[in-house]
């Protein structure tokens, strides 16, 4: 490999859409100290991985992009509260209005940024690359199939309260798949599903409030999700149940 050509880029499949890459930069290695810029993937943030970097969520893409989190409404919650800061519209399909109601009122100063749909009454809504949609399915442990689905530009978050007979079709096809705190039965069943190796099957029933395993294909990061403070004002404090 000539000293000019480009390392091979890897691409983290779910944990964030890659930036532009350029073969050549017009500064040297030692000049990029002085720039105190954030430069990383797009996405929304939600949490910190074990190295306390920033871990990212690529949920705005051209293409269909499905994921589910097995764990509490909570930090579904927060990951719909950061997405409407990016300048996506959010559209909370649920059984548990009550739930969502004072996070949708927080968020809906002056415009329609969340608004709430019972289970299979999610209108069509119109996603685009300017006007982006997230999708949260909050309907249960045998969620129906959505009328509105993943497409480009509108990414479907389904949350499931603990796993069952429908998870494992839904983990199947999924992108995307966090699993939070469960019991030591259902992460022997989770390991089987997603290949997880033994050490991430045993830590699955000890993980603390607000952190998650997210798992895309072969990629693996735990992410501990910390509400900022008005976060928890509106939310509380992280808890896998609700």
């Amino acid at each position: 490999m000539s000293a000019h050509t480009p390392a091979p880029v890897q691409r983290r499949f779910g944990f964030g859409l890659p930036g532009p890459r350029r073969g050549r930069h017009e500064l040297s290695a030692d000049q990029f100290e002085s720039l105190a810029l954030p430069v990383g993937d797009d996405g929304v943030v939600i949490g910190t991985d074990p190295r306390d970097a920033p871990a990212v969520l690529g949920l705005g893409r051209p293409t269909p992009f499905d994921t589910i989190l097995v764990g509490g409404a909570w930090t579904a919650q927060v990951i719909a509260l950061r997405t409407v800061g990016t300048g996506t519209r959010v559209a909370v399909e649920t059984g548990r209005r009550q739930l969502w109601t004072a996070l949708s009122q927080a968020a809906n100063s002056g415009q329609q940024c969340i608004t709430l749909h019972d289970v299979g009454r999610v209108p069509p809504q119109g996603p685009s690359v300017h006007s982006p949609v997230l999708v949260v399915r909050d309907c249960g442990v045998r969620p129906p199939r959505g009328r509105v689905v993943a497409a480009p530009w509108q990414p479907v978050l389904t949350l499931l309260p603990y796993l069952s007979p429908e998870a494992p079709r839904l983990m199947g096809s999924a992108d995307l798949v966090g699993i939070q705190r469960i019991s030591p039965e259902e992460a022997v069943q989770v390991g089987r599903l997603l290949g997880l190796p033994t050490a991430d099957v045993e830590a699955l029933p000890t993980l603390r409030d607000g952190v998650t395993l997210w798992c895309a294909g072969r990629s693996r990061m735990y992410v501990d999700t910390r509400a900022t403070e008005p976060e928890t004002g509106l939310l509380g404090a992280a808890r896998r149940m609700d």
